[in-house]
């Protein structure tokens, strides 16, 4: 029996996690189902087209009213997406959610842990690429681009240079097509998506990922652990790299293999989670703020801040302190 996904995931996985089922209106396209999020919850909208079990789409904007904590089994699929506007934390592996860049989740029935940040509004666009697209429909055509497609989407993970994709996304959130037109647009998307990520995984040159091993990981876990302490001063690479008792190019790839970041982005979602609780809980200025979290200047704080969650220092703390 051919799977449907709205009513066999989407909507018992939404109404568990308060939201409500509404019309679509002028704000998505009618060939897609709404959701609400309740008021007693927090306010907002989650968006979904799906193509019977082949592939689906999704367009989030909605905040909660206290800090959220996702835990959920994803469906077995790959995810490409990006934030607009996002306060939180993956949890395992631990890595800052973050807006602008590229995101995609390999899933596999495992659980999906996140923490998602009160009164921060959620804007995200994304794609979710289900088995029967690429190990039928894809294979028939294609079978060793079929194969290769996890290990594509993972190598464009966290990519803040890879505008094709942006802009696909963004044609997809304007749309508001519908009927045999919205079928032919997202199938078409979802084809150009493909196209668009495979090409990038072999520009990179078809890398391929192994796990680390254990001693790796417990030197990779020495560095984070001196990086939780000592994020607001300047921390050098190589002596990351002593600490981790690798060289610094072995330093580099695994930290890309373990949080799919590289170590800089990962000190600055260190500090910028820091400066999330400095804005909600103190009331230092600005200036303050920057100097604590290891920033010379408040305009750098505010640059890096605004492109980390999508919305400036400023607006976060009126946000979170709102009634």
């Amino acid at each position: 029996m051919e799977r449907n996904i709205l009513t066999d995931y989407y909507r018992p996985l939404l109404e568990q996690n308060d939201f409500r089922p509404i019309p679509c209106g002028d704000r998505f396209s009618p060939a897609g189902r709404r959701w609400e999020l309740a008021p007693a919850v927090g306010s907002g909208d989650y968006w979904v087209y799906a193509k019977r079990d082949l592939f689906d789409i999704k367009i989030h904007d909605f905040c909660f009213h206290e800090d959220f904590c996702l835990d959920v089994e994803i469906q077995e699929g790959i995810s490409i997406l990006r934030y607009d506007s996002i306060s939180g934390e993956e949890l395992d592996p631990y890595r800052r959610l973050s807006a602008g860049d590229i995101q995609t989740i390999v899933g596999g029935k495992r659980r999906y842990r996140a923490l998602i940040h009160k009164r921060v509004p959620v804007r995200s666009v994304g794609i979710e690429i289900l088995p029967a697209y690429y190990e039928e429909f894809l294979k028939r055509q294609y079978p060793d681009l079929a194969l290769a497609l996890p290990a594509a989407f993972r190598s464009v993970d966290q990519a803040a240079d890879f505008p094709a994709m942006s802009r696909l996304l963004f044609e997809i959130e304007r749309y508001r097509g519908e009927g045999a037109a919205a079928d032919l647009f997202y199938e078409a998307k979802v084809t150009e998506a493909v196209a668009l990520t495979v090409d990038a995984w072999k520009q990179r040159g078809r890398q391929r990922e192994r796990p680390l091993s254990a001693e790796d990981a417990q030197s990779l876990q020495n560095a984070v652990s001196y990086i939780a302490d000592h994020c607001a001063a300047s921390i050098p690479l190589e002596r990351l790299a002593a600490i981790a008792c690798m060289s610094e190019s072995k330093l580099k790839g695994c930290f890309r293999r373990q949080f799919g970041c590289s170590v800089t982005q990962y000190i600055q979602g260190r500090r910028m989670s820091q400066a999330e609780h400095l804005l909600v809980h103190t009331d230092l200025t600005m200036g303050q703020i920057a100097r604590t979290i290891g920033y010379t200047t408040s305009s750098r704080f505010a640059e890096l801040f605004r492109k980390s969650t999508g919305i400036l220092p400023v607006e976060y703390r009126k946000l979170s302190r709102r009634a």
